[in-house]
């Protein structure tokens, strides 16, 4: 199949599963076995990073006049009753270190992790279930909106963000809003500050990766599975084109999202991962990818 296809195939795939809880490093990996590209080929491993920075991009562009008010009223907030630590800005950021400063530490483990199909095809069906019974059962929220949060909160959804980076095909949607509705935070308030805490942790992991992509060092030959990548006009035009298809979906994505939760549950999304994550399973089992 064409480069350029492919490159649009793959935008697609990253722009709408990016912010939905379904995973998508899991579908990327599977779109590309389905496609038969080298998972080992160093320029797809970069273009998959690129790609997702694509993605987040659409959220500060989605997000700005939201991030603007909370900037302008940093620290006090709207009402006046936040501190330094309770702030949205504040909250967003120490939930961004519990998470980070773990995931950083296990990145061995991730990376062997990313390679196997099977473990995200569990993480699918098992994250699948956890959250439609989440959704199903915490549905009185005390918390309607993200300025309502507190420090308690931010910790836990943080701490429970490790294993989305630990266990791909989990979502780091899936993990923040199910945390977040146990919490007591309503569906659309918990999926707001999944968005806001993807902005920190998505532009580290992916900026991380594309350096060590670009400027590797020597022990990265052997802890890691991205390398020096040599890029030509057709490379460029291949990673610009991901990059400009992810980010246009993943604006609509968000945009719909949005306006879907505040209508309707989780529910929809749990099954479609149960079905997604067996589907994936028996295909492995029987070594078709």
């Amino acid at each position: 199949m064409n480069d350029y296809v492919i490159s649009i195939l793959l935008g697609i795939v990253e722009g709408v599963t990016e912010f939905l809880p379904v995973s998508s490093t899991a579908h990327l990996r599977i779109a590309e076995a389905l496609l038969h590209l080298d998972l080992r080929d160093s320029f797809w491993k970069m273009y998959t990073v690129v790609i997702q920075l694509g993605a987040i991009l659409a959220l500060p562009v989605y997000f700005w006049n939201r991030i603007l008010d909370f900037v302008s009223t940093f620290p006090r907030g709207e009402q006046g009753d936040r501190t330094v630590l309770t702030h949205p800005l504040s909250l967003t950021l120490i939930a961004f270190v519990i998470t980070a400063v773990p995931s950083f530490l296990l990145k061995k483990q991730i990376g062997q992790n990313l390679e196997s199909l099977a473990v995200m095809g569990w993480a699918l069906v098992i994250g699948g279930v956890v959250m439609w019974a989440v959704d199903a059962i915490f549905q009185k929220a005390r918390i309607e909106r993200l300025e309502e949060m507190n420090l308690p909160q931010a910790i836990w959804i943080g701490a429970v963000q490790i294993l989305s980076a630990v266990f791909p095909g989990t979502s780091r949607s899936m993990c923040t809003i199910a945390a977040g509705q146990v919490a007591g935070l309503s569906r659309s308030a918990a999926l707001e500050f999944s968005f806001f805490l993807s902005m920190p942790i998505m532009v580290v992991a992916t900026g991380y990766d594309l350096f060590r992509t670009l400027r590797p060092k020597a022990q990265d030959a052997a802890d890691s599975a991205l390398a020096p990548v040599m890029m030509n006009a057709h490379a460029w035009t291949v990673l610009a084109i991901g990059f400009v298809v992810s980010f246009f979906v993943a604006l609509a994505v968000v945009a719909w999202f949005m306006r879907w939760v505040r209508a309707r549950g989780f529910a929809p999304f749990a099954l479609y991962r149960i079905v997604a994550g067996i589907v994936l399973l028996v295909l492995v089992g029987r070594g078709i990818i």
